[in-house]
């Protein structure tokens, strides 16, 4: 199975369960892993014939500034059902990373896998 990882990638959402928490957008951290439904891309060196990545970050983005989660549960399970139903992947696992939300805890967050 080929694979595209995004590694720490940031973005801007509100997210938390109180809702002062989710007044002003903070800082998650994404990691994915996406498996491509085949490997043409591989030999025809064509775009068309891969997942575009670019696409995949400006789709989060755009995703989670326009909507706001109480749990990181819902946020991965939204970008999950995004990568598998818009981009064609059949699997894909992400992990979402809330960096110093807590005294003495570098990050909190969860890691889903799904499948189509």
């Amino acid at each position: 199975m080929d694979m595209i990882f995004l590694s720490e990638v940031k973005v801007q959402t509100r997210l938390g369960v109180p809702e002062w928490e989710r007044m002003v957008p903070q800082t998650i951290v994404l990691d994915l892993e996406i498996a491509m439904p085949h490997s043409r891309s591989c030999q025809t060196d064509e775009i068309d014939d891969t997942i575009d990545y670019g696409m995949v970050v400006a789709r989060i983005r755009e995703t989670l500034s326009e909507k706001s989660f109480r749990l990181v549960e819902a946020l991965a399970e939204h970008i999950c059902q995004i990568v598998l139903n818009e981009f064609g992947a059949p699997w894909v696992k992400i992990k979402v990373a809330k960096p110093g939300i807590l005294p003495g805890l570098k990050a909190l967050g969860v890691v889903i896998v799904r499948t189509k």
